[in-house]
């Protein structure tokens, strides 16, 4: 079977996770099938990336994304029902980079990572091909979220992006074989924007080899929270828990020390390593594991989320236990809630944190094993992918027989 892949953001290296995700799923995809993928990069470095997937045997194709001509014409077009999803995704060499994937090659089915990406599914020359929409979650939803808590002028893009984005939506899964979904909230999310379209459910996975820890566990004090810190939730809940949690964990644990893991810290989220000495701030990483497995207590306290959060997976596959949100708790598999403690206002939060704290790092680990990851394997959560694809490639060429 053949497959053309697309993809937003280029998934290499699998660092954050939409990348993760997209990452597992094509190399599921590569054991069983021919695929080739067409990926959006946003600046040289991920460019310069697709070298290396090329390396692993991989059919790469690049089309870039021009940042600041993008904004400007995502300003001209406010006025318009556009979604600013697809101006700012917009790439104009898409189509040559298109034209040459599929050079001597014509794909069977294509399978589309996310609403920005269904645009090119829809208009020739693939839209007589079929394809299956892995919405992931709900980009409409996100930015109605967006607008509740924001103020204007930001508060009115959002519920524009927010209206525009859905009625896209709604004619995608339309045209779409079937949507795919993290969680059977995202399902009921989507099936209230399009009551009939064909949405399942295939959760986010873990790797649970590479997470595991082969050192006991951590003796010290020290708390991570990973994650992309340019994008807002993440920044958000950092801000939130630095200013309004750590300074309660400080008063009774001053030993304790905070570490933000993860690529493009905003100003405001360095200026808190500038400001405390008790938390560092370290930007991009090439692996997140170690300091996982240095950690006593993983905090993932994001106010607001969508999906499955892969940073509380990878926290309990590494045998660290987890303090969150109800929001984030809201979207994890129902096994690995005993594994995390929940807690929704500061005081809560650093209780929970502290009475961790206080325990043996024996004791800690044995409160992450309580979560059960075995049915959370990639191979496990994807398995369900390519007889989709067959069946949507087999519903076309019975439709021309």
């Amino acid at each position: 079977m053949r497959i053309l892949y697309l993809t937003h953001r280029l998934p290499y290296a699998p660092d954050r996770g939409d990348r993760i995700r997209a990452y597992h799923t094509l190399r599921a995809l590569a054991g069983h099938a021919d695929v080739r993928l067409l990926s959006l990069v946003h600046d040289r470095d991920e460019a310069g990336r697709a070298a290396r997937m090329r390396d692993q045997g991989i059919h790469v194709t690049t089309a870039m994304v021009p940042r600041l001509p993008n904004l400007a014409r995502g300003l001209a077009l406010l006025p318009t029902s556009r979604p600013l999803t697809h101006v700012l995704l917009h790439a104009p060499s898409a189509r040559t980079a298109l034209a040459r994937a599929l050079r001597g090659w014509e794909p069977d089915a294509v399978l589309v990572f996310c609403s920005g990406m269904a645009p090119l599914a829809m208009t020739p020359p693939l839209d007589r091909i079929p394809f299956v929409l892995d919405m992931v979650d709900v980009d409409s939803g996100k930015w109605e979220a967006y607008a509740r808590t924001s103020r204007p002028p930001r508060k009115w893009i959002y519920a524009r992006e927010a209206r525009c984005l859905a009625r896209f939506e709604a004619e995608a899964m339309r045209r779409a074989q079937a949507t795919l979904v993290v969680t059977e909230r995202e399902r009921q999310d989507l099936s209230a924007i399009e009551s009939n379209a064909d949405v399942r459910v295939v959760g986010n996975g873990i790797d649970l080899e590479a997470f595991r820890p082969f050192s006991p566990a951590a003796p010290g004090a020290r708390l991570v929270f990973a994650g992309v810190f340019s994008y807002r939730p993440n920044e958000r809940a950092a801000l939130w828990f630095a200013r309004e949690v750590w300074p309660r964990i400080l008063a009774r644990r001053p030993d304790a020390r905070l570490t933000l893991v993860g690529a493009d810290p905003t100003s405001a989220i360095r200026q808190l390593a500038a400001s405390n000495r008790a938390i560092e701030v370290t930007g991009t990483v090439p692996d997140v594991k170690p300091y996982l497995w240095d950690a006593a207590v993983a905090v993932a306290p994001l106010l607001e989320a969508r999906g499955v959060q892969n940073k509380v997976l990878e926290a309990l596959a590494a045998r660290v236990p987890v303090v969150t949100t109800p929001v984030v708790a809201a979207g994890l598999p129902a096994s690995v809630l005993p594994g995390c403690r929940v807690a929704a206002d500061p005081a809560g939060y650093a209780n929970e944190v502290i009475a961790l704290l206080e325990q043996t790092p024996e004791e800690r680990r044995a409160a992450a094993d309580r979560a059960d990851l075995t049915a959370l394997g990639w191979s496990q959560r994807l398995a369900s992918l390519l007889p989709l694809l067959d069946a949507a490639a087999a519903r076309t060429y019975e439709a021309a027989s």
